[in-house]
């Protein structure tokens, strides 16, 4: 009989069992009078397994997620996705080693590189004129990049990107493993892939040797939980176990753990019932949006459906211009609350919870919006603002590691964002979310960053990373 650790919880709740062990609260709700599930917060006690050395209940629960997943090994996490990114990128490098990685990846992938000292060599995604987003990474650039460095052992992409934009795995695979390397996929926006023909496969299917998927960005799961699947022989699965270990807290939480089983435990048991009305639902939503005159419902030649992309680069001389207006308006008249706000566009990030009273709140809302911009009018122009956005790259002088030393034993001072250009800096810039740096230590910033980052704060984005806001740390310029 399959036990399901979330019951079991509820059954030891209900039990007449008393605790001298952690957590300091005792099960005991009515210290605090707080509604949170004190009941079920437990450690590792007789029965309920150890996560760090399963052999029972938490096995068995990781077992049902490899098979719900497609995967051949899978662990949870309950330090988010992260903790799997760093597991990953660091079990699969050794320090100093090259490694080719999307230059839109998450900042968690730049940060396992400073930790191991890696070189990195980018793949660089094509920019999406009109709006400004980061395309797919094209297998003829991984070939190009791995041809070019025969040393790389380790390649990380990002599929699906934080915009829903998804790269060909299954054929980026197939030129990794061609030349002997591993491919690692943060693919933290993609956990519901997989499990209808109305969005790809996900990448354990398509040959990924180590996966991420964040479980709570767009299935029912609590925040901070995640898995890593591992597949093939390519891994070096036991050095990313002991990453694990390392990098993932000694005290995970049941709660998260049992969010994660009752999620995997509803795929398992209703998913086929459960992606079919959300895609009959979403299907339904993005066809009513393509009618949109002035705001426009956006996606690429290979798109997660899942996001809804709604741009504003149609939009000129209204009271409405920006992707942050669209978004302060939805929020503060229509109590929506999108997922994010860029210069041209806004996303709303759609999941099986969705709701068809939530779906036509935002629909009728945007077509209102939509109404008061048009006035008849279809308005064809690109935003301006967005023109050669992206068409120039960083120049990479240093790597993370090195410039990490010359921030300490070096000249440097703090300039402007705005007016970095030609400089090497010393820190990094990100707009949060989705976090992946615009700047990285080490890089000569181009006149397109340095634009990007002047549009950033005109259109009332914050730029973070940077220790003092607004500025940025530089090394000194010699005379």
């Amino acid at each position: 009989m399959t036990e399901y650790l979330y019951q079991k919880l509820k059954n030891y709740e209900a039990s007449d069992h008393y605790g001298f062990h952690m957590p300091g609260h005792k099960r005991n709700a009515a210290l605090t009078g707080a509604d949170l599930p004190y009941g079920i917060d437990i450690t590792e006690i007789e029965g309920f397994d150890d996560l760090h050395h399963a052999d029972g209940i938490l096995k068995q629960a990781e077992e049902r997620a490899a098979n719900v997943f497609r995967a051949e090994e899978t662990h949870y996490l309950i330090n988010g996705g992260t903790a799997g990114i760093l597991s990953a990128v660091l079990g699969s490098t050794r320090r100093g080693d090259k490694v080719a990685m999307a230059r839109n990846c998450h900042k968690s992938v730049y940060n396992a590189v400073l930790m191991n000292e890696l070189r990195p060599v980018y793949l660089y995604p094509k920019i999406v004129e009109d709006t400004g987003i980061n395309g797919e990474i094209t297998v003829r650039e991984t070939e190009r990049v791995l041809a070019e460095h025969p040393d790389i052992r380790v390649v990380v992409i990002t599929s699906p990107t934080y915009d829903g934009v998804v790269s060909d795995v299954k054929s980026i695979a197939r030129a990794v493993h061609e030349r002997g390397a591993v491919l690692i996929v943060d693919e933290a926006h993609g956990a519901h892939f997989g499990f209808h023909p109305y969005f790809p496969q996900n990448s354990n299917q398509q040959g990924a040797d180590i996966v991420i998927h964040s479980l709570h960005k767009t299935l029912p799961a609590l925040t901070q939980t995640a898995l890593l699947h591992m597949n093939g022989e390519g891994a070096d699965r036991n050095r990313v176990r002991q990453y694990l270990h390392m990098l993932q807290s000694s005290s995970p939480s049941y709660v998260l753990m049992a969010g994660i089983d009752e999620c995997v435990r509803l795929l398992g048991e209703s998913g086929t019932e459960l992606f079919e009305r959300y895609v009959r639902l979403l299907d339904k939503t993005r066809k009513r949006l393509q009618d949109l005159r002035s705001l426009e419902l956006t996606e690429t030649a290979h798109y997660d459906c899942s996001k809804l992309l709604i741009s504003t680069k149609r939009c000129e001389n209204t009271k409405i211009f920006t992707g942050k207006e669209l978004y302060s308006i939805l929020n503060k008249k229509y109590l929506l609350q999108m997922e994010m706000a860029s210069s041209s566009y806004v996303i709303a990030m759609t999941s099986p919870a969705d709701t068809a009273e939530g779906m036509e709140r935002l629909a009728s809302a945007l077509e209102e919006i939509d109404r008061e911009l048009a006035g008849g009018k279809r308005i064809e122009r690109v935003n301006p603002a967005l023109r050669n956005y992206g068409a120039d790259t960083n120049e990479q002088i240093y790597s993370p590691a090195r410039a990490a030393e010359l921030a300490e034993q070096a000249e440097k001072e703090t300039i402007p964002l705005g007016e970095c250009t030609g400089r090497i800096v010393l820190e990094y810039t990100y707009i949060y979310p989705p976090g992946i740096p615009l700047t990285v230590p080490g890089e000569r910033v181009s006149a397109g960053t340095a634009g990007m980052f002047r549009r950033y704060e005109k259109s009332g984005l914050r730029i973070e990373g940077t220790k003092v806001p607004g500025m940025i740390e530089a090394l000194t310029e010699k005379e």
